[in-house]
């Protein structure tokens, strides 16, 4: 059987900062790397993660100017094409780096059929501040998602692995426009808006993906049942969008692409043992051998400082740090033990697990390279 089968490229690029694309003009050169096939960016910068990193929207223009004139578009039409997720907070040995994915679609399958990685892309509309954090975002959350998956071919929801979404927050602007409007927002504090946007946000990949009942969510629930949560979301909230931006990744029979995903659930910060189990159960890697395969491309996670201030019944003061924020606390934490697995440190760890992953958990993501012939 032949047919038009969607072929996926992941690139791994280091950086010397947000707005070094140096590595990426290097593989456009040598013809690697054809930018009119760039469907998705997932960049971890190196800023604080919080409300005032502007490093996420630095490596967001670099990349909208770069790409501009080789696609033909002004530089403010690139996010319309290219989903863009910059997430901020490389603390520890985390590398800044940028994953890239290309799409093109070929003729043929995969041999034999085989389930090989695909990826779609979707946006939701703009958001009222007053919307952000509540069901508006959620419902708008998991119809993007569908329609992403749907845009993958992704037959059903268990053939999705990693959703990726980044989401908007509230700038004190933002806050005192919803109040002018007579609507209060989900909260005042800003940092916190963070964590609502990335909440309402997996809680709309959990509807989507049917891991929660649609009618279990409310805005009540946002940031406060932990029983509702999306073992494939990955949230990341930043000061340069207005709208949700979906990236949806997972695998498909026939698939033309040389390359798997498959996921997995951290039950707690210093869960390595379960991303091992995922590399050997899912692909029958060594997980001792991950680094010398060369084959795992990348580990996608998220990282929570566990809200009841305990990992594995001992006490963290994560939280109670007034110097730092518990998220970047915990992506150092998770980065560390995700770099002794994969034996190296451009990985993609965010912060912020609200609702992604149990309480105090995450979701992690591993892609392979698979050899052409297998």
């Amino acid at each position: 059987m032949t047919g038009r089968s969607q072929r996926v490229g992941v690139h791994r690029i280091p950086c010397s900062g947000p707005g070094d694309l140096s590595g990426l003009a290097a593989l456009i050169a040598t013809g690697e790397l054809d930018p009119a096939d760039i469907v998705a960016v997932m960049g971890k910068t190196e800023g604080n993660g919080c409300v005032n990193d502007h490093t996420r929207e630095y490596a967001s223009m670099a990349w909208c100017h770069f790409l501009a004139p080789r696609l033909g578009l002004a530089a403010a039409d690139v996010a319309k094409r290219v989903a863009l997720v910059m997430s901020g907070g490389t603390e520890g040995v985390l590398s800044p780096h940028f994953t890239v994915f290309t799409r093109r679609w070929v003729q043929g399958e995969a041999a034999g059929g085989a389930k090989r990685l695909v990826i779609g892309t979707a946006q939701t509309r703009d958001f009222a501040p007053a919307e952000i954090g509540r069901m508006a975002q959620v419902e708008a959350t998991a119809r993007a998602v569908q329609a992403a998956m749907a845009e993958a071919g992704i037959a059903g929801v268990q053939d999705v692995h990693f959703v990726q979404v980044k989401c908007p927050l509230l700038t004190s602007t933002k806050v005192q426009q919803a109040i002018a409007e007579g609507r209060e927002p989900a909260t005042r504090d800003t940092y916190e808006s963070m964590a609502y946007s990335r909440a309402a946000s997996a809680l709309g990949v959990a509807v989507a993906l049917e891991e929660v009942p649609a009618g279990a969510v409310d805005d009540a629930a946002v940031l406060h049942d932990w029983s509702l949560y999306s073992g494939c979301a990955s949230a990341s909230a930043g000061i340069e969008l207005d709208h949700n931006v979906v990236i949806v990744l997972g695998e498909a029979a026939g698939a033309a692409s040389p390359y798997r995903i498959a996921h997995t659930v951290m039950r707690d910060a210093v869960d390595g043992a379960a991303v091992r189990a995922l590399l050997r159960d899912a692909f029958g890697m060594d997980p001792d051998d991950a680094a010398a395969s060369g084959r795992l491309v990348n580990l996608l996670a998220k990282a929570e400082a566990s809200p009841s201030g305990l990992v594995r019944g001992q006490r963290h003061t994560m939280l109670n740090d007034s110097d730092i924020n518990a998220t970047r606390h915990a992506r150092a934490a998770v980065g560390g033990v995700l770099a002794s697995v994969a034996g190296h440190t451009a990985l993609y760890v965010s912060g912020g697990a609200e609702h992604q992953g149990p309480a105090g958990g995450g979701p992690v993501a591993a892609i392979l390279h698979v050899p052409e012939a297998a």
